[in-house]
């Protein structure tokens, strides 16, 4: 390989960008309208634009993208991570096209991609698993004739779904048959495909990964462990490696399974093989992603091992630069840095970055695609940044974290910086024991942490700032700017608007509480509703939100779906 094309944008396109620098690789990369001027698109040795600004107009057009390989020059293509990145398809494509796919094999993906198969061929090499049906289910009768079998409570999972799209858990008996026909029909809007199957279901379980690299020369090396539990609507928010908290047989288990997993599927690339661990120790297989994990690097800072030099090494049919899993050298904690406002249900907030400052210092490492003055596009993924943080041991690690935490700046938009700061005062993570799961943000933590606890730091447009000490101590005093200092100060509070006060509904009206598109209505125009009623659907950075009455009356639409709607901007009204 000589050229690699990176088929992605933000923080991940400039990592790939960087290893393939550090191999003497030239790197071209592409961007929509909105990332013209993009750290990715600067970094890269030559850019090409992909002439829209809608991900299925950009990222997700294959077509596009493999023309602009060819026409560059470029020999190989790194998809990332998401976009095109888990379609067979796509790499079938680059492979006819004569050039390098940097991934696994198109047969792989889609094998791997299959959770039916996946999960097959898991129990084939005695995988952990829990008890769940071999092929899809047909109807919900079935879904009821497994609960009464094997006990509850069960999810009912799209077989060929992601991202909790398409998954239902149902509790009681008399749950099961609507569960499993909500389930059919999110899978099909969503993929396509409705075939859904059934398996026990793990309550407050944590999410534990593995990472794998597999040569063409027949090497499998487990480089370690991973936790990811910290999720909100199944999508990560801080991981950490390794996985603490684990027996030593519990993490052989981990380790022996994923490797011949990966070992009977023939795989070559990098690969995460994931699984549930209940609070009773019981594992069970969950899925394999055939790609780079967004968490990568805290597995890189406690091994050595980079990973994306790994996929170039693998890609171009070298052996693997390690021969057996590495011993972890500390503990490394990652924290997603997104454009969402935790304290109003973690909204996306794209917009202008006014101020962006991130920490160093030791053990201090951002991954980051913005900076001051980026414009966050409503378009695409949230996440703005990684804030990675590595110690010799996890309680320097997280002590680190906080002082990290303590000294990253974002302004201009809300970020999930006040969320972390947070959950490294909770003693569910950082006490003795780990007692988070994949559903404590919504539970335990919602629960114990106010909303306006999550506020983000209020800006003050046109204050200037002075200081004065008072008995030896320096104090910050914040002022209208050409206000003359003053004699004395009194305390004042932090004047953090609440999320009533950020988007107070004009009269009679329902506004959109981010900018984004409109997706569709809930309810016909002219439908009479009631206050807390859902009318409408919105989507932002990828996550759809749905939008409920500010009171009663007679629902009169005043935007049409597709349209881009701006925070604050009128919806309907109500009459």
């Amino acid at each position: 390989m000589k050229k690699v094309l990176i088929a992605n944008r933000g923080e991940i396109a400039v990592r790939i960008i960087r290893a393939c620098a550090d191999r003497g690789l030239d790197t071209v990369a592409v961007y929509a309208d909105s990332d013209a001027d993009a750290i990715h698109v600067r970094l890269a040795g030559e850019a090409w634009g992909l002439d829209g600004d809608s991900p299925a107009a950009t990222y997700l057009d294959a077509e596009k993208l493999i023309t602009i390989a060819v026409r560059s020059g470029a020999d190989a293509v790194h998809p990332g991570y998401g976009f095109l990145s888990e379609s067979a398809a796509f790499a079938r494509q680059v492979i006819e096209a004569g050039l390098t796919w940097i991934g696994p094999s198109p047969e792989s993906i889609d094998l791997l991609g299959d959770k039916i198969a996946a999960r097959q061929l898991a129990a084939g090499v005695g995988a952990p698993l829990v008890a769940g049906t071999p092929d899809p289910v047909a109807s919900a009768a079935e879904a009821v004739a497994f609960a009464e079998e094997h006990g509850l409570p069960i999810v009912i999972k799209a077989a060929f779904g992601g991202g909790g799209r398409g998954m239902r858990v149902a509790r009681s008996l008399d749950e099961v048959a609507d569960q499993f026909d909500a389930a059919v029909r999110e899978a099909v809007a969503a993929f396509g495909r409705g075939e859904c199957f059934v398996e026990q279901f793990l309550d407050a379980p944590r999410h534990v990964e593995v990472q794998v690299l597999s040569d063409s020369h027949g090497n499998v090396v487990v480089l370690g462990t991973r936790d990811c539990s910290l999720q909100r609507r199944n999508q990560k928010l801080v991981e950490e490696a390794p996985a603490p908290f684990l027996t030593d047989e519990q993490r052989d288990r981990l380790h022996r399974s994923a490797a011949d997993i990966c070992a009977a599927a023939h795989y070559r690339g990098v690969a995460t093989v994931e699984y549930l661990l209940s609070v009773d120790g019981t594992i069970s297989f969950l899925e394999v992603n055939t790609r780079l994990q967004v968490e990568h690097p805290v597995t890189e800072e406690t091994t050595g091992v980079d990973i994306v030099a790994e996929q170039l090494r693998i890609a171009e049919g070298l052996p693997l630069s390690v021969e057996s899993t590495p011993a972890p050298t500390g503990h490394s904690l990652e924290f997603r840095i997104n454009a969402e406002d935790a304290a109003r249900g973690f909204l996306p907030t794209p917009g202008v970055i006014t101020r962006f400052e991130p920490p160093t210092g030791p053990g201090i490492r951002v991954d980051s695609g913005v900076e001051t003055g980026t414009v966050v596009s409503g378009r695409f993924d949230s996440m703005l940044a990684k804030l990675i943080v590595t110690g010799p041991t996890r309680e320097i690690a997280i002590r680190r974290a906080r002082r990290a935490l303590d000294e990253f700046v974002v302004e201009g938009i809300a970020s999930v910086i006040p969320f972390h700061r947070a959950v490294l005062g909770d003693a569910d993570f950082t006490g003795e024991a780990l007692r988070v799961h994949t559903q404590w943000i919504e539970t335990a933590f919602s629960e114990r942490i106010p909303a306006e606890a999550l506020q983000p730091e209020p800006e003050q447009p046109g204050i200037t700032s002075s200081w004065i000490e008072i008995d030896g101590v320096r104090h910050t005093l914040r002022m209208p700017a050409g206000t003359a200092p003053v004699a004395s100060v009194a305390h004042a509070s932090t004047g953090a608007p609440t999320a009533a006060d950020a988007e107070a509904p004009t009269p009679g009206g329902l506004v959109a509480p981010m900018a984004g598109t409109l997706i569709t209505w809930l309810v016909e125009d002219g439908t009479a509703v009631a206050e807390g009623d859902p009318v409408v659907v919105m989507e932002a950075m990828k996550m759809e939100t749905t939008i409920v009455a500010t009171g009663a009356g007679l629902l009169r639409h005043h935007r049409a779906p597709g349209d881009a709607v701006a925070a604050g901007e009128q919806l309907a009204t109500l009459d």
